[in-house]
């Protein structure tokens, strides 16, 4: 019984034995092996680093896209442009130049001459009519009753007034005024009428509809 007792620890302790062996030896053959993945690379050296640091320096992103359609690195292709005066003829032009030169030199001299007694005829800008109508004003005033006292002072002395309104600075002003007068002396005379008659009267000149 003793016997095998020590024979089962003599196995004991010669696997254990064995076993460490082996698992040094697998870490041995580990750590010499080179890993997967990150040793196939050699490692950089500071010359490489610092040619590649030179070269990022000037490095322009942009580059290529200014090269296209120059050839050259980093100029870009200036778009061409037309001047306005040679610019191509548009169809209609085209049309009409075709058939003028088609058409006989005696109807494109007939055509100029009507063309240039056209152009070298006067035209009429005297009508004959006044432009403006014409009012006289005889008061200006920011209370409607105020207007209507002026204009039945004038009622009495039998001219008839219109009151008409209008916003100024925020506030509304009855005007009080006699007319349209077409003629700028009918206006005109009426005015020193007023004033003969201690009446504030000022002339308003309005364009025609």
């Amino acid at each position: 019984m003793i016997e095998q007792r020590g024979s089962f620890v003599l196995g004991l302790v010669v696997g254990l034995l064995v076993g460490l062996s082996l698992a040094l030896g697998v870490a041995l053959y580990i750590t010499k092996a080179p890993i997967p993945f990150v040793n196939k690379v050699p490692p950089r050296t500071a010359e490489q680093d610092k040619a590649e640091a030179e070269r990022n320096k000037n490095w322009d992103p942009n580059a290529p896209l200014g090269a296209r359609g120059t050839g050259k690195p980093g100029i870009s292709a200036a778009p061409t442009v037309v001047p306005a005066s040679t610019a191509l003829p548009t169809a209609p032009a085209m049309q009409a130049a075709a058939a003028s030169a088609a058409a006989p030199r005696s109807n494109r001299d007939a055509a100029a001459l009507l063309a240039g007694s056209a152009a070298s005829a006067p035209r009429s800008t005297t009508s004959g009519v006044d432009p403006f109508v014409y009012f006289v004003q005889v008061g200006a005033y920011s209370n409607a009753d105020e207007a209507e006292q002026q204009r039945g002072k004038l009622a009495m002395s039998g001219l008839t007034a219109k009151i008409t309104e209008r916003e100024q600075a925020g506030r509304t002003i009855y005007r009080v005024r006699l007319g349209p007068y077409n003629r700028k002396d009918d206006a005109d005379a009426l005015q020193i009428r007023l004033t003969e008659s201690s009446i504030d009267a000022r002339l308003v000149r309005v364009e025609r509809n």
